[in-house]
C-alpha cells in the first residue's frame, strides 16, 4: 500500500517536473529571468552547428543578437528533427515532450523554448489544417521572417558544363539528402526518367562531398547549404534551373513563439528588422560566405521609413 502510494507520488512529482520544465514564456518572463531560450536545429551547417566547442552558424549569431536586443543572455535549445516540422513545433514550442516518452533521458534536456528559428514564414503553412478541418499549427505564432530561401543544384565544374533543365540528369549522377525534397521531387521529375541517377545520402553535407570525391556529378540542396559546401572546393558552382511543378521553389524563413506571447515576438521582430534594414543581416551572412536574399516584407518595411 504504502509502495503503491510512493510510486503515484513519483510518477506526479515527475509529470509536474515536465509540465515546469516544459514551458514557454512572456515577454516579461524572459526579461525578468535574464535569458532567451532559442532552439535551433543541431548540426546544420550553415544555420547552426559546433565548431571547436563553440556554437556557430547563421541562426546563433540571429539568435545572440535576438537576446541583445532584449538585454539578457542566451540560451540555446539543440533541437533533434522529428518526423515533421508541426513536430518539431509541438516538441519545442507549445507542448514539449510527453510524459511517455520521459524513459528516454535525452527528452529531459529539450525542454520548450521561448522561440524556435527556421520555420516557414508562409501564410499556407500557419493556417493548414489536419483531415477534420482543424488548424494544425493554432498554438504557434509565426513572425519575423530573415532570410529567403531557395532551392538549386550545386555541379563540379570538370564533370559537368553549366546547365539548363533537370533533363541533364538522365546521364548524369545527382545527390540528394534521403526523404527531402528534392529526392521526392527528382526521383519523380520527367515520370520518372531520373530516378535511377538519383543518389541516396543521410545528410546533405554527405551528398556534398560524394561530389567532390566523384561519386555524384551534381547535388541539389538549399542554396544556403550549397553556398557553404563550395569553401571546400573551388571546383563547385551553383546555378538556378527551371523547377516544373515544384511547390514553392523559393520561400521565406522566419521564427516562431507561443501563440499567446505576440509581446515577446513584437520586440524579437524589431530587433530583425533592424538586423535587415541597416544591412547587419547581409554581413553576416556575408562572413558565412553566403548570399543574402531579403523577404519582400522587409523591402516594404524600407519603403515605409
Amino acid at each position: 500500500m504504502n509502495r503503491s502510494y510512493s510510486v503515484t507520488t513519483i510518477v506526479l512529482l515527475l509529470a509536474l517536473l515536465v509540465a515546469t520544465v516544459a514551458q514557454a514564456r512572456s515577454y516579461d518572463d524572459v526579461v525578468a529571468s535574464g535569458y532567451l531560450k532559442v532552439a535551433v536545429y543541431d548540426n546544420y551547417p550553415p544555420y547552426s552547428f559546433m565548431q571547436q566547442g563553440e556554437p556557430r552558424g547563421v541562426d546563433v549569431e540571429i539568435a545572440k543578437a535576438l537576446a541583445a536586443g532584449l538585454g539578457v543572455r542566451l540560451e540555446l535549445s539543440w533541437m533533434i528533427p522529428d518526423e515533421s516540422l508541426d513536430d518539431d513545433l509541438r516538441n519545442y514550442i507549445w507542448k514539449g515532450p510527453v510524459l511517455e516518452r520521459e524513459a528516454d533521458a535525452t527528452m529531459l534536456k529539450r525542454p520548450v523554448a521561448d522561440v524556435m528559428m527556421r520555420v516557414p514564414y508562409d501564410r499556407e503553412f500557419a493556417y493548414k489544417v489536419d483531415p477534420d478541418g482543424r488548424v494544425m499549427n493554432e498554438l504557434v505564432h509565426f513572425f519575423g521572417p530573415y532570410q529567403r530561401e531557395q532551392w538549386v543544384l550545386g555541379y563540379h565544374t570538370e564533370r559537368m558544363d553549366p546547365f539548363e533543365n533537370l533533363a541533364v540528369f538522365q546521364y548524369d549522377r545527382v545527390g540528394v539528402e534521403i526523404d527531402s525534397l528534392p529526392d521526392l521531387y527528382l526521383s519523380g521529375a520527367f515520370r520518372g526518367s531520373l530516378r535511377e541517377n538519383v543518389v541516396h545520402f543521410n545528410r546533405f553535407s554527405e551528398a556534398f562531398d560524394a561530389m567532390i570525391d566523384g561519386q555524384v556529378s551534381a547535388v541539389m540542396g538549399q542554396r544556403a547549404e550549397v553556398e557553404w559546401g563550395m569553401r571546400l572546393s573551388s571546383k563547385v558552382a551553383s546555378l538556378s534551373v527551371p523547377l516544373p511543378n515544384l511547390y514553392k521553389p523559393r520561400w521565406d524563413i522566419g521564427m516562431a513563439v507561443r501563440e499567446n506571447y505576440r509581446q515577446l515576438a513584437y520586440a524579437l521582430g524589431d530587433t530583425v528588422e533592424r538586423l535587415v534594414l541597416e544591412g547587419d543581416m547581409a554581413a553576416l551572412f556575408d562572413r558565412y560566405g553566403l548570399v543574402f536574399e531579403a523577404p519582400d516584407y522587409y523591402l516594404q518595411a524600407g519603403q515605409r521609413q
